[in-house]
């Protein structure tokens, strides 16, 4: 999953995969709760599922989105 969103990542913003890490911040690419929401229906687009994620969440890294996604699939 980790490699999914750093490849949606990449693409997105124009970045380098290379750059991005598991421990890279949201904050760090300047990605506002706006961007998150946008990201977040694209993976439940793409993956077929409800993430369920509301306001509350907080998920600051690549690697904790991946995780949660992760915990999601397996339910």
């Amino acid at each position: 999953m980790y490699e999914r969103i750093r490849s949606y990542l990449s693409e997105q913003l124009d970045i380098p995969a290379e750059e991005l890490s598991r421990d890279t911040t949201f904050e760090s690419l300047h990605l506002d709760s706006l961007d998150m929401v946008e990201m977040v229906m694209d993976m439940e687009e793409e993956l077929g599922i409800d993430l369920g994620m509301d306001g509350d969440m907080q998920l600051e890294t690549i690697g904790d989105l991946a995780d949660y996604i992760e915990e999601k699939l397996e339910q």
